[in-house]
């Protein structure tokens, strides 16, 4: 699979997700961003471990998640579920995201 299709997959499966979503290579560049992530100020092109608190990377399952090629879920403070998922097809990248109680309330209520 080349770059540009990946991408335009990760648009079309994540695009709306109602959570922030990266595309990441194993170099941890950010390969793509979904909406909300972009609307909160996170771009493609950077380190994904230059984004928030560097504290919040602790316990990444990045290198698992790659070297296994399945998902991996990382219960973290707070009521956190992170997620790292390989894409099919094309070993050196992941999406990553994570979902909390609040982030699950938001939605809900916006949906209403």
């Amino acid at each position: 699979m080349d770059d540009q299709k990946v991408i335009e997959t990760f648009h079309m499966m994540w695009g709306s997700f109602p959570v922030p979503v990266r595309l990441i290579h194993k170099s941890r560049k950010v390969l793509a961003v979904n909406e909300t992530a972009r609307n909160l100020g996170m771009d493609a092109g950077v380190q994904c471990f230059s984004i928030g608190n560097p504290e919040a990377h602790r316990g990444c399952k990045a290198n698992e998640a790659l070297a296994l090629n399945q998902g991996q879920i990382l219960k973290g403070e707070q009521d956190i579920i992170k997620f790292w998922s390989p894409v099919r097809d094309c070993e050196d990248v992941y999406v990553h995201f994570q979902i909390s109680v609040d982030s699950i309330k938001y939605v809900r209520d916006r949906a209403q």
